[in-house]
């Protein structure tokens, strides 16, 4: 306490009258964290404790928006377990870069009436270009440094999803695909990995989208999920030799337009019975099985599982513990929709960047909640088998 005391005594005899309001703010969320670790590492910074409950492991930086100004952080971060201040906002950049965005379609006069009202609702009549801008830069800086980061391990499981946008380009407003890449690593961790915008799906887009991500690090990708798209298909091929896994909810939706509404309900009760085999080989079986009771009465029915099968089925060679999060891109569904809620906000992008600074900030918040998490979302046992970087133990040495 007496320490505390005269650190903070330090604190105002050298801080100048606009700063002083800053680093209190910053000294008291030092003394909070430090709280907050303790209790649960069960013993204080330096303290030998045979009952400790965790060790400390360094510290990860972030910069912490008040209204005092920018504080600069250091959170620190634990072996085991994950800490997280219960003090920060996690969703103010997201609604930062929201702002942001808004006010470029304001100042640009190309906003629908309702982002017109929603920025009078927020109080941002007569915001300024200069506001504006520096506004964006300080997302911008923090959303690149995100979304170049380098990609460190081995990485299993990749899925891949896109969502359409509209954006104005030349004067005239069009569709664009923003693509979205999260990765389980060998540690079981999930992590959003990158994103692109693309004007077409071609083959030649995903080859540069997932050779971006090999240049930044990706490697050891052994499964990339997606929708059914020829051209992923062939990049996962190319640029990975990984398997490719077509997501099984939206081959199902395929599979059931051909049933007609009398029988979706048994054709779906008919396909569901080959997912619930426990191996590959009993699965391919029931899946044939299946097709060939299907094909005189729904040929064309038949035939789509006949040239699906080992897509739709490629998740069955994985362990069983991780295939029901294999089967499909239901995994990032939710954070697909947390995306769109923001979006439909803006209705209409002034240009390519606001698209790329209110998804990046979107994606690193959910990146920042999905590394605090305690639990793995895939246990360390069942995926350490998959890396391609075995550790190598010794035997033990005789005593």
């Amino acid at each position: 306490m007496t320490e505390d005391m005269m650190d903070l005594q330090a604190m105002v005899g050298k801080s100048p009258d606009a700063d002083f309001l800053r680093d209190m703010i910053g000294f008291a969320a030092k003394r909070l964290m430090e709280l907050e670790v303790g209790g649960l590492t069960g013993a204080a910074y330096g303290e030998k404790d045979a009952e400790r409950l965790a060790q400390r492991n360094g510290y990860r930086e972030r910069d912490w928006e008040t209204r005092a100004g920018t504080v600069e952080l250091r959170i620190p971060k634990l072996r085991k377990g994950s800490y997280f201040p219960g003090f920060l906002e996690p969703r103010r950049l997201a609604e930062k870069a929201l702002t942001a965005v808004i006010q470029e379609a304001y100042i640009q006069g190309i906003s629908t009436r309702s982002v017109d009202d929603l920025v009078k609702a927020m109080g941002m009549s007569g915001i300024s270009k200069s506001q504006v801008s520096r506004l964006c830069e300080e997302i911008d800086v923090r959303v690149k440094a995100f979304l170049d980061r380098p990609i460190e391990g081995d990485w299993p499981y990749l899925w891949i999803d896109a969502t359409y946008l509209k954006v104005r380009q030349n004067g005239r407003i069009v569709s664009v695909a923003v693509t979205i890449a999260v990765g389980v690593n060998d540690d079981g961790r999930r992590e959003v990995l990158g994103m692109a915008i693309g004007h077409s799906e071609a083959e030649v887009f995903w080859i540069d989208f997932l050779r971006s991500l090999a240049r930044r690090g990706l490697r050891g990708v052994k499964l990339v999920i997606s929708d059914a798209h020829e051209g992923i298909k062939a990049s996962v091929a190319k640029v990975f030799s990984a398997t490719w896994q077509r997501c099984r909810v939206h081959f199902m939706r395929n599979a059931l337009a051909h049933a007609g509404k009398s029988g979706r309900r048994v054709v779906s009760a008919f396909i569901a019975t080959a997912f619930a085999q426990e191996t590959p080989e009993a699965a391919k079986a029931q899946w044939r099985s299946v097709a060939d009771q299907l094909r005189p009465t729904v040929p064309k029915l038949a035939a789509l599982m006949d040239s699906a099968e080992d897509d739709v089925l490629a998740y069955m060679t994985f362990p069983a513990q991780h295939r029901t999060k294999l089967h499909s891109n239901n995994p990032i569904e939710r954070l697909n929709g947390e995306i769109k809620r923001r979006t439909d906000v803006v209705g209409i992008f002034p240009n390519e960047e606001a698209i790329i600074r209110l998804v990046g900030a979107i994606l690193l918040e959910q990146n920042d909640e999905w590394s605090v998490q305690r639990c793995r979302y895939m246990t360390l046992e069942s995926v350490s088998g998959l890396s391609d970087n075995h550790i190598i133990t010794l035997p033990a040495m005789g005593a």
